[in-house]
């Protein structure tokens, strides 16, 4: 069982013993993989809050003579400290009393528990030189919700002593939405408006997290103005977040207001052509901006070309990490033409995996021909075909640029007409499924009653939807399974999962995946709908695995051939996204009704690289983690 659910975790396939991916780097400049980063070595995992024996008090102290102190900074770094309760924290809290203007702390590779955390807090209320807070990974094997009350106190302890951040660093941190409102009163306050640095890497925020994050920002903004030294944030750094279009158009508001940003890192984040265009309009109106790096989203020509047309009118752009973004031969043109009419700061040009054929490519190496800046041309992954790579070569040759051309190992190699046909067939449903996701989505939100209100809790939201005094159209079993929504579940009533069940042939697989990937495509983390989306799934697949003619294995293999995992003799169209099915399977594979023998087909479909699981990161672990429990 999983952190969040209340066991003990353990290591798991990613060496890391919580929900984030292992630590990474803020600035990715390859196409990002969760299992291909260099394993790092973590201490045991903590068991539940206990007094500590005398020995551990011992090896506490022998770390701590480890703790590097230095310009100004205090160093907990990487050191696994367990600290649960008061007294645990007690030679931490000497060690920052003691420390006279003290201006870093380094809690990163701990683990900090709320009462641990109340205690630091004290020692910090007198701590008003400190700048930086390096607080990433450090609630490992914590309970979601310990997260939140924690982030509160130190939060808290930052606004008493008067501090000035310049840098917050919380990436790592499996906190989840509810984890944002734990560091929300500490952005909008003054120990904020000097922030120049917010790092918030791999923290499973989601949409509604990165909407109250958003607001935050924006009234951290508005205070600071009123007292005359607006918020002047630098780097930003959001990956591997969730926060798909929603999250990251309200993310494109606040830096449109801020204005004064350098580096925007938002890697794996699930956003497609409208989040990008937002963004791409928000960074125009950041004029500072050096560093872009959006890897592995989905821009496609529409957000490539909204894109192209700000990086016109960016002046001191050095790195562009458009790496699997899928901005195909199109979106590349027009990035080309931004690049050849400016950019003369260019150092890193990312445009690998991007389904780019050979002349949109040469195109690409003929616009860098002045920049001579430029250090790195990474366009592997395309398909340029074996010719295309030699001309691309030759092109830079011609240069004298050749060194900075990054490896085509992986070249998909030059596609055939018939290919290209059914590629631009492709691209016409891809854009069609986008506009219809679009329209539903923006029918959603209306269902929700939401409108401006991005800070509304979910308990908020379903309030004032039944104070309306419009009655919602009644809703029936097939409208819901032919057009799925949480609010349409929801609207089933308390009787859900068994009205679901039973119109359900439960011997026929393929109509049990079909419910199924229904159900769970409209997972959230809020609690109304997940405990609706486990109950359906339960009733579902309990009556399916205990049919006497019902086929486990075809039902698996089944599973991953709709998920995109497993290759298929038929043409059947994969789910738009792996999300709401991830975190559906994760609570399934718990189940006594689940036949443990399908975990390990489950797990080694899971573990190997794609790029449809790669989007879905956050998720991804917390299955993988599950299974290795198993």
């Amino acid at each position: 069982m999983c952190a969040t659910q209340g066991e003990q975790p353990c290591a798991c396939l990613y060496t890391r013993v919580l929900l984030p991916l292992p630590p990474t780097p803020s600035t990715c400049s390859g196409a990002p993989c969760p299992t291909g980063h260099r394993r790092r070595e973590r201490g045991p995992t903590p068991g539940p809050p206990q007094k500590m024996a005398s020995e551990d008090i011992t090896k506490l102290a022998e770390s701590l003579a480890k703790t590097k102190v230095g310009g100004r900074q205090l160093s907990f770094k990487g050191q696994s400290l367990k600290l649960n309760t008061a007294e645990d924290a007690e030679e931490v809290i000497k060690q920052i009393e003691e420390f006279d203007g003290l201006e870093a702390l380094r809690l990163e590779g701990n683990t900090v528990g709320v009462e641990a955390a109340k205690v630091i807090a004290k020692a910090l209320e007198k701590k008003s030189e400190l700048k930086r807070c390096h607080w990433s990974d450090m609630f490992t094997g914590r309970l979601r919700s310990e997260i939140p009350p924690a982030l509160i106190s130190l939060g808290d302890a930052l606004i008493t002593a008067g501090a000035q951040l310049v840098e917050l660093d919380l990436s790592d941190n499996a906190f989840g939405p509810d984890g944002v409102r734990g560091f929300e009163a500490l952005l909008k306050s003054p120990a904020c408006y000097t922030l120049q640095e917010l790092k918030l890497n791999n923290c499973g925020m989601g949409i509604g997290g990165g909407k109250i994050l958003a607001a935050a920002l924006k009234e951290c903004h508005r205070k600071s103005s009123a007292q005359g030294k607006p918020l002047a944030l630098k780097i930003f750094v959001a990956g591997r977040n969730r926060l798909e279009n929603d999250g990251a158009t309200a993310l494109a508001e606040a830096f449109g207001i801020i204005g004064t940003l350098e580096e925007v890192h938002m890697p794996q984040n699930g956003i497609n052509h409208p989040g990008i265009t937002a963004l791409a309009q928000a960074f125009a109106i950041n004029p500072l901006l050096k560093v872009i790096n959006l890897n592995d989203n989905t821009f496609t020509e529409k957000g490539a070309v909204a894109m192209a047309e700000t990086l016109k009118a960016l002046r001191q752009i050095e790195v562009i990490n458009f790496g699997d973004c899928l901005v195909r031969s199109k979106g590349a043109v027009a990035i080309a033409e931004a690049v050849k009419e400016g950019l003369h700061k260019l150092k890193e040009l990312n445009l690998s995996f991007c389904e780019i054929k050979r002349d949109a490519a040469l195109t690409v190496a003929e616009a860098i021909e002045d920049k001579s800046e430029l250090e790195k041309l990474d366009l592997n992954g395309n398909c340029l075909g074996e010719e295309g790579c030699e001309q691309l070569q030759e092109i830079l040759e011609g240069f004298n640029m050749a060194a900075i051309l990054g490896s085509l190992s992986d070249d998909e190699g030059e596609e055939e007409e018939e290919e290209e046909e059914e590629e631009e067939e492709e691209e016409e449903e891809e854009e069609e499924d986008e506009e219809e996701e679009e329209e539903q989505q923006q029918q959603q939100s209306k269902e929700r009653g939401q409108g401006e209100k991005e800070s509304m809790t979910p308990k908020k939201i379903l309030d004032s939807q039944d104070s309306t005094p419009v009655p919602s159209p009644p809703v029936d079993v097939a409208t819901f399974l032919a057009f799925p929504s949480p609010e349409k579940l929801l609207r089933l009533g308390p009787k859900c999962s068994v009205l679901i069940a039973q119109q359900t042939d439960a011997s026929d697989v393929e109509k049990v995946v079909t419910a199924l990937l229904r159900i769970s495509s409209v997972f959230k983390d809020e609690a109304p709908v997940k405990t609706a989306v486990h109950e359906t799934t339960d009733a579902l697949m309990k009556k399916a695995f205990t049919s006497a003619t019902f086929n486990s294995d075809a039902f698996i293999t089944s599973l991953l051939i709709h998920m995109g995992l497993l290759k298929s003799e038929e043409k059947i169209k994969a789910v738009p996204s792996l999300y709401g099915i991830l975190m559906t399977l994760n609570h399934m594979v718990q189940q006594d009704y689940f036949p443990k023998s399908l975990a390990p087909v489950l797990s080694a479909f899971v573990t190997k690289p794609n790029r449809a699981l790669d989007s879905c990161s956050f998720a991804r672990h917390m299955l993988l983690q599950t299974l290795h429990q198993l």
